[in-house]
């Protein structure tokens, strides 16, 4: 499986970790699996097979996505948004420092938070929480972390009690 490296990208691959330098930073992640090997070859990245399992092919594909995220977060980067939907109390959410802060979540006393990773922005305008970064997966866990912060620990049911912070569209930053 050959993998083009586009315009623009600087990749360096050092034993089994891959960097991928682009206009909005730098990205690097370790491939390892016992039968594939990952080269870079002129102007592409080759991943080798030991074996056709169905296995070993799985994993081609997924180091494959893997690849292609890493080569559009260094160039264009990821932005999640995120919708705070309260009907009983209202609830009131801020960032400080690598915490988002959700204060009055179903009139509860106790602030719940959500860790925010590293490289990663977040931003609370109004009744959206924006999170951008070059990193799908640190986006990706962040967003996570704050939908799971607001998840209905008790047995109410969800018809009913209907608040919380949900995703409502995510893809490439607009910028």
């Amino acid at each position: 499986m050959e993998i083009e490296i586009p315009e623009g990208i600087e990749v360096e691959l050092q034993d089994e970790v891959l960097k991928v330098r682009g206009e909005k930073g730098e990205v690097s992640k370790r491939f390892y699996y016992p039968k594939l090997r990952l080269k870079k070859v002129d102007n592409k990245l080759v991943i080798e097979a030991k074996d056709n399992k169905r296995k070993t092919l799985a994993i081609v594909g997924t180091w494959r996505a893997h690849i292609r995220n890493m080569f559009k977060g260094v160039t264009k980067g990821f932005e999640y948004r995120m919708k705070i939907c309260h009907v009983h109390f209202p609830m009131n959410v801020s960032v400080e420092g690598d915490k988002v802060v959700i204060k009055n979540f179903l009139g509860q006393k106790d602030d719940r938070y959500a860790k925010i990773l590293e490289g990663v922005e977040v931003k609370v305008e109004g009744d959206e929480i924006i999170i951008r970064g070059i990193d799908k997966e640190k986006v990706g866990q962040t967003m996570g972390n704050i939908e799971n912060a607001t998840r209905l620990i008790t047995r109410r049911d969800r018809r009913v009690f209907s608040d919380g912070i949900f995703l409502i569209s995510r893809g490439e930053e607009d910028e």
